[in-house]
């Protein structure tokens, strides 16, 4: 076994690296880009190495730095992660030829497997049913145009070098092919420094169903069955879950058989992911293999019980698998939620910022459930434009899926995040969602369901009720303290009157109630019914955003924050203002005027911060509705903003190259 490991990467993966070392007493290494210097993994592990300025092609994408920083550390392995060099078979035939272990694949199976089209060939010649498309790489965007429409729309066009969802566009026409594969070799360029592209058959209303397997360099190759990964936004995974709803114990079979015939073909060794493109029938086509452990291995560990990181290093040191097919079961059900940086209000684009609040809910099982969050940040980190804007991995196992769900939903009314956008609202709306709980996925899933982009959900009944009660405990709080500052003071020795009854108003709902104080909490009877609420076990102290209690004996968190005759709650993905009035401020109130929202039609804004890569307009020009006005780049990707109407330019206020901020005014129209 080895005695030091340098880890090649950063963030969440480097931390979850960090943590297997420690527990198998092997001392660790990681390399750190200027941008990193203060991150967790820079702190937690026991030794570390700067290796260049943030970008990732000045650092982290460096071979040369890394294999000095393996020499000057004495390291004899490196543990690459995801992303990064963990697929390129250069690195790891390096790490060979210097006498450092790769912890990960040999670099033939790299080769092989890591490059999307020679991993076609492979597999058609392993037996294993695959995708009509176009195995070769493509010249230009002419030659792709020929290619698509011989294949028939939708395609996808995609990096053979790609991963994490970056490089790919579907195009459904000949224009967005044209359009969509300069940028995709854009995309593939700059994340991987390879812009060899292949096309191949877009399958409408796809599921995306990948098998874990895991060999030893002994020839001994098992599969960890299967994960779900059908959530998707822009090709990127958000949601994962193991085992797959969909599948059957044949077709689990089946699946994981042609996984290993693959490996098999190939002589895998280590970890790696065959991913499968399957109908709704039950029907899968090999789609790719990844030669590295996935950012979704939680949820396979969870129901496995094994260590993926821990089981790398012992293949990586020769140890053969201490296991069999056969000793393999799947215990229980495992739901992963990605907590990206990100703004789901505005089509999910990147935010950065510091992390002025991180509060993630506790880790730990109560014997039925077990949450775990894997991250690599703390509360004061800045999440950088350099690098993927994931915060964490959130995980939920249970004995079953609904058990999974409802744990994860609970876990993220528990993580409290400030200071950046953050998806947890929408993640949470899709925990509730009849169709996710029923299972009904595809990749199509956030398209279909949010097909007008998200803007949160509606308050549920329960959600109204909850709401209610909290806004009327802080509001009895607010009067206890006033009447007791009162009363202390006016030396006359009595007692200000204690306010009954309210009008509770959230948007078109309004609710006359009368509070009465409970021993545990709070009664709230709703006068139009009679029906009474019972708040109790609140776990609140002023400062605090986040508002536990229980109502009717059901728990939940809340987000509370004061506003003008009330309060702004949030729940889950339902977010309202709720007023709470006298019944004479409540009549005034149906009195005033509405507010009319400000014109912004003839501008167009930066959705996100971010570099201005391109600007296809100038003062003067007529612009027609849909066509390209700029293009911003953040986090590695390329945003295309087009006119929503036609119109003379009237003022330009940015230039190619600058660094713009998130609705900054880019284009106004006369």
């Amino acid at each position: 076994m080895f005695s030091k490991i340098l880890i090649a990467n950063r963030g969440e993966i480097a931390v979850r690296i960090i943590k297997t070392c420690r527990r198998l007493g092997i001392a660790s290494v990681v390399v750190y880009s200027e941008a990193d210097a203060d991150s967790l993994a820079v702190e937690m592990a026991d030794e570390a190495v700067l290796i260049g300025p943030p970008p990732a092609n000045q650092s982290y994408l460096l071979a040369d730095k890394i294999i000095a920083a393996c020499k000057q550390t004495g390291a004899q392995a490196v543990h690459p992660g995801f992303g990064f060099l963990s697929e390129n078979a250069g690195f790891a035939q390096r790490c060979q030829d210097e006498g450092i272990v790769f912890i990960g694949p040999n670099p033939h199976a790299i080769s092989a497997m890591g490059d999307k089209i020679e991993s076609k060939r492979f597999a058609q010649a392993a037996g294993v049913s695959c995708v009509p498309g176009h195995i070769g790489e493509i010249d230009d965007a002419a030659h792709a145009v020929r290619i698509s429409e011989q294949i028939g729309y939708p395609v996808m066009i995609k990096a053979s070098a790609g991963g994490g969802g970056k490089g790919i566009r579907v195009a459904y026409s000949r224009a967005e092919v044209e359009e969509g594969f300069p940028a995709v070799r854009a995309e593939a360029k700059g994340a991987f420094g390879d812009d060899r592209i292949f096309i191949e058959k877009f399958i409408t209303s796809p599921r995306h169903i990948e098998i874990q397997v895991l060999g030893d360099r002994h020839g001994n190759l098992v599969h960890l069955f299967e994960r779900e990964c059908s959530i998707q936004r822009r090709n990127q995974k958000v949601i994962e879950e193991a085992p797959s709803p969909l599948l059957d114990e044949a077709t689990r079979a089946a699946m994981g058989a042609q996984a290993i015939a693959l490996a098999k073909a190939v002589g895998y060794d280590s970890a790696g992911t065959v991913e499968f493109v399957a109908g709704q029938d039950r029907s899968f086509y090999f789609l790719e293999m990844n030669t590295r452990l996935q950012v979704e291995h939680p949820v396979t560990e969870l129901i496995t019980g094994l260590d993926l990181v821990e089981q790398m290093i012992r293949v990586a040191a020769g140890e053969p698998l201490a296991f069999t097919q056969a000793d393999l079961t799947i215990r229980g059900w495992a739901v992963e939620s990605r907590i990206y940086a990100e703004d789901p209000y505005r089509g999910f684009l990147p935010s950065i910022g510091r992390l002025v609040r991180y509060s993630p809910p506790p880790e730990g099982g109560d014997g039925v459930r077990t949450i775990r969050n894997d991250a690599g940040v703390r509360e004061g980190d800045e999440i950088s434009v350099y690098y993927d804007p994931m915060i964490s991995k959130l995980c939920a196992h249970a004995p079953t899926r609904l058990e999974a769900i409802d744990a994860m939903g609970a876990a993220l009314e528990d993580f409290q995040i400030e200071g950046v956008g953050h998806n947890i609202p929408f993640l949470a709306a899709v925990m509730d969602q009849t169709r996710f709980r029923e299972g009904a996925l595809s990749t199509r899933y956030i398209a279909d369901q949010f097909e007008g982009g998200f803007h949160g959900t509606a308050p549920t009944d329960f959600q109204h009720d909850l709401m209610m009660a909290t806004a009327a405990w802080m509001q009895r709080l607010q009067g206890s303290r006033a009447r007791s500052s009162l009363t202390a003071g006016n030396g006359r020795g009595f007692s200000y009157p204690v306010r009954d009854e309210w009008v509770v108003v959230i948007g078109a709902f309004r609710q006359r109630v009368r509070l009465s104080d409970e021993a545990d909490g709070l009664s709230i009877e709703r006068l139009s019914d009679g029906r009474v609420l019972r708040l109790s076990d609140v776990d609140w102290r002023p400062g605090l955003v986040r508002f536990h209690a229980r109502l009717d004996g059901a728990p939940f968190t809340a987000e509370v924050r004061p506003a003008a005759e009330g309060f702004v709650i949030s729940h889950r993905a339902a977010k309202a203002r709720v007023l709470v009035l006298t019944p004479l401020s409540a009549e005034l109130h149906d009195r005033l005027p509405k507010r009319a929202p400000a014109d912004t039609s003839r501008q167009i804004v930066s959705p996100m911060p971010g570099l201005l890569v391109a600007l296809e307009v100038v003062e003067g020009q007529t612009v027609r509705s849909g066509e390209t006005v700029a293009v911003i780049e953040a986090m590695k990707m390329q945003n295309i903003l087009r006119a929503e109407r036609d119109g003379v330019i009237k003022m330009v206020g940015a230039k190619v190259g600058d660094s713009v901020a998130a609705d900054e005014v880019l284009v106004e129209f006369a």
